[in-house]
């Protein structure tokens, strides 16, 4: 497949012939098919090819040719017929006249519900920002995933023929699908353990996302290519020899690394490309579990072993099922070299993974295709996904939980149950995680835990080869609220909090009024003035809660940030407050101003303000509200000083006295075009403090060419960065946008006019 790969990537002419792709489809799939009856394929690929006719791809291929290549890379994964048709037809629903309803009247209901899940899941947008868009599309994914793990393998080859072919679209698309592609398709190949899709993905990604890098390593490799390519061939000869002289049935083969894994290693370990020795690695395949073993012990006799590089992935297999022995050792020149030694079997996991033992029992007519009993195990974590779906309101939780479940360069620890079981947990894990992993019940009455035989804290972190016993209790009073700071494991945390919302509710609704009260009055407010019906409403709207006793129970737990709540009814409360300042009242107070001096005339002072007045009365702004073109004003006159602008928003102007209210008098704003008045104006941004959050928001104004007067930071013991910012601003409508690109920063809770 490589090889194809490479010339396409190189020559994309010399595949625009449909006809010649098409016997190559049939061919892959005889190879491995054992049914040579291949009718509804070549109906599939004319129904595509005719319904697609007089469509062009951008580089100006018939865009069949797409279809086609996409069938052809579900084939060399070795799927079932009705896989590679509706490969064959996943466009049409969506580019063509074709309906879902004819597909599944020609084709079959199986393959229609596999055009619909790819129609589907085409129409996700990864590229907005918005957290909440973004998690209710991995929402739909997993959901797709769930009916069919099918219809993401057809996805995936998809992005592959997309990628190999990107350099015919715009620069700024390319970046965005390559972006995509490393967030999102080739985290989901690696964690369903297809390497032969992942790894290509990968390295397509970095092409666009680093063009630089990427060709300054591919020259890079290609100057070495000649000498490695030698060695390789004399340790490859020299491996294969030993193997025959211990009579270990075997084939050794070797590879050059991928450019990505090349790149990663010398990012994460700060190194540079003559520091990275192992560019290749030999790979060692026998025929069983012992041979593994032995080919090992034969290697370790010969070379000599790093023993900080071996890795045992047999006994503890990856989250994904790959499994195989890693070792590096030294050549006789003192070159070191990776060995993976595995059995076939192995190999075809690694290269395949949940493709390799896709297999379908014998079903009724309409009954649904299913994973056997050991696939189905291996996808429990795409069902603890679908579980966290329905148990996390919270979308920032649930993007961070998915991404890390995702991510193929997690490291793991391994530890033992008393019984002997393997427990796969992240690094940094703790005893909570191991007891949640057993089983929530498990978690839920711990008391302590022994680790290798001794007692530990339920903070101390897991090492490989642990054996823990977790103590529980039926008098335990539960988890507890620091148990979440402990936890390293999504599915512990996840655990912990659907615990405090079930068992807790009446606690988590006392502890909610709480936080809210306090964050209330840390922003200035009353709390029992925010806490009304009419404000309420607007928060069980926004969060779909069905009464105030379950947003304070949410808030209680730590499933909604207080701050959320709390500044949405003050938001709501200023609206509320603002209108009370009508035109009949404005009005009022023009006639006792003006009877006060007896003639009224418009006056524009040199700040683009007109007011309402006759004398040539100083004309300022307001430092408590600092209004700025866009915002709605009023003018307060202030003897001695004349009249000082504020927004009809400011709190000193809702909250005047009665009394007062006569001296408030109209003003608007009257800046002429083109004229680049700037205003002073205060924001407040509340964020999870980070590394980086500072400099990410700075360069928000650095882009758009605004000038920060003063800034104030402090972060409080809950690590929330509180930043106030004053700068010039040309209007409202700059100002909101700056603000609603800010927003786009990761960790802002929340941002405020000063």
């Amino acid at each position: 497949m490589e090889e194809r790969n490479l010339r396409e990537l190189e020559n994309p002419a010399e595949f625009t012939d449909p006809d010649l792709l098409y016997e190559e489809l049939i061919a892959a799939i005889e190879r491995y098919h054992p049914s040579d009856d291949t009718s509804l394929i070549h109906r599939a690929y004319m129904t595509a090819k005719n319904a697609h006719m007089d469509q062009k791809r951008k580089s100006g291929e018939p865009y069949i040719i797409h279809p086609l290549c996409v069938a052809i890379i579900l084939a060399d994964l070795e799927l079932d017929k009705e896989t590679i048709i509706a490969g064959l037809l996943h466009d049409v629903v969506e580019d063509t006249i074709l309906t879902r309803e004819q597909i599944s009247r020609v084709f079959g209901e199986d393959v229609a519900v596999l055009v619909d899940g790819v129609t589907k899941l085409t129409q996700i947008t990864w590229t907005t920002d918005k957290l909440d868009i973004q998690a209710e599309n991995l929402r739909k994914m997993f959901l797709a995933m769930s009916q069919d793990i099918r219809v993401i393998l057809i996805k995936l080859a998809d992005r592959l023929h997309n990628m190999r072919t990107l350099q015919h679209m715009r620069p700024e698309k390319q970046r965005e699908k390559a972006k995509e592609t490393l967030e999102i398709y080739a985290p989901l190949a690696d964690r369903l353990g297809i390497s032969r899709l992942k790894v290509e993905l990968d390295d397509l990604a970095l092409r666009y996302l680093e063009p630089k890098a990427y060709r300054d390593l591919e020259e890079k490799i290609e100057e070495k290519s000649h000498s490695t390519e030698r060695l390789l061939e004399t340790i490859i000869a020299e491996v294969q020899g030993i193997m025959n002289s211990s009579k270990i049935p075997s084939s050794v083969i070797g590879r050059r690394k991928h450019i990505f894994s090349i790149y990663k290693k010398m990012v994460n370990q700060h190194k540079t490309f003559d520091e990275i020795y192992d560019l290749f690695a030999v790979r060692v395949l026998v025929q069983d579990l012992n041979d593994c073993y032995a080919a090992l012990g034969q290697l370790h006799v010969h070379f000599t072993p790093l023993s900080e590089r071996f890795k045992d992935y047999i006994a503890r297999p990856k989250p994904n099922r790959y499994q195989s022995l890693h070792t590096t050792v030294l050549f006789h020149n003192g070159t070191p070299f990776e060995v993976q030694i595995r059995t076939y079997e192995m190999d075809k996991v690694a290269e395949y993974g949940i493709a390799a033992h896709w297999k379908y029992k014998e079903k009724a007519k309409g009954e649904n295709p299913t994973l056997t009993g050991g696939e189905a195990e291996k996808m429990r974590w795409l069902r603890q996904i679908l579980e966290w779906q329905r148990e996390m309101p919270d979308n920032k939780e649930f993007l961070s939980d998915v991404k890390n479940e995702l991510n193929p360069f997690a490291d793991m620890v391994y530890a033992f149950t008393p019984g002997g079981d393997v427990k796969t947990l992240p690094t940094g894990s703790t005893p909570i995680d191991f007891a949640y992993s057993i089983h929530s019940a498990v978690g839920n009455c711990m008391v302590g835990a022994r680790v290798n035989g001794r007692m530990v804290p339920l903070d101390y972190q897991i090492q490989n080869g642990d054996r823990i016993e977790i103590l529980t209790s039926q008098n335990s009073r539960g988890p507890s609220r620091d148990w979440l700071k402990q936890a390293k494991s999504s599915q512990a945390r996840n655990k912990i909090n659907q615990w405090f919302k079930t068992e807790l509710k009446e606690e988590n609704i006392v502890r909610g009024k709480e936080l809210l009260s306090a964050y209330a009055k840390s922003r200035g407010q009353d709390w029992n003035e925010l806490n009304r019906p009419e404000y309420q409403e607007k928060v069980l709207r926004r969060y779909s809660m069905h009464d105030w006793d379950a947003v304070l129970a949410t808030v209680g737990h730590g499933g909604l940030k207080e701050g959320q709540v709390v500044n949405r009814m003050i938001e709501e409360r200023k609206k509320v407050l603002a209108k009370q300042i009508s035109d009949e009242t404005v009005l009022a107070n023009i006639e006792a101003y003006n009877k006060e001096n007896t003639e009224a005339t418009l006056r524009k002072s040199g700040n683009g303000i007109v007011v309402k007045g006759i004398h040539d009365l100083a004309v300022h702004f307001s430092r408590c509200c600092a209004p700025v073109p866009g915002d709605e004003i009023v003018g307060f006159v202030t003897r001695g000083r004349g009249i000082t602008i504020h927004r009809t928003d400011c709190i000193n102007i809702l909250s005047l006295p009665e009394a007062e209210r006569a001296r408030l008098i109209p003003a608007e704003w009257q800046v002429p075009e083109g004229e680049a008045t700037k205003y002073l104006a205060s924001i407040r941004v509340i964020a999870h403090n980070r590394t980086g959050l500072f400099v990410d928001i700075t360069r928000v104004f650095t882009e758009r060419g605004i000038d920060i007067k003063a800034i104030n930071t402090r972060t409080s013991k809950q690590d929330i960065a509180t930043m106030n910012l004053s700068f010039d601003i040309g209007s409202a409508e700059e100002l909101r946008s700056l603000q609603d690109k800010i927003r786009q920063c990761e960790g802002i809770i929340d941002i405020e006019r000063v």
